[in-house]
């Protein structure tokens, strides 16, 4: 298979309206299309993450959703400033050399906000 041009990872949404808001909302992701039941945000230039009502949702919220920011203090603050769920400060983490935090979605699933001590 040659390069992949694109990513996209869809996950079950409960609710696309809480979800758009979170998202679009208090994350800043742009969301790159509406299809009804699916929304798509952008990431990055080639990456994207959708989420779609009609897909079952799972019987535990175990999925993680990871993404990489230079400045996750800025990020954190953020998020805090807007009364959103996060299950602790930003913290290093010695075992996989990141520094990281979670926020939760309004699908139950744990958002890690993370950078590389030392970049990929």
């Amino acid at each position: 298979m040659s390069e992949a041009e694109q990513f996209i990872a869809f996950y079950p949404s409960k609710d696309l309206e809480a979800t758009r808001a979170f998202y679009e909302g208090i994350l800043g992701l742009k969301l790159a299309r509406d299809q009804g039941s699916c929304l798509i945000f952008q990431v990055t230039e080639t990456a994207y993450i959708g989420f779609c009502q009609h897909l079952s949702m799972p019987a535990s919220a175990s999925f993680i959703i990871t993404l990489i920011h230079p400045d996750v203090d800025a990020v954190y603050a953020s998020l805090r400033a807007k009364n959103c769920r996060l299950e602790s400060a930003p913290e290093l983490n010695e075992r996989y050399q990141i520094y990281h935090f979670f926020a939760l979605d309004p699908n139950a699933y744990r958002v890690e906000i993370q950078r590389f001590i030392e970049p990929l």
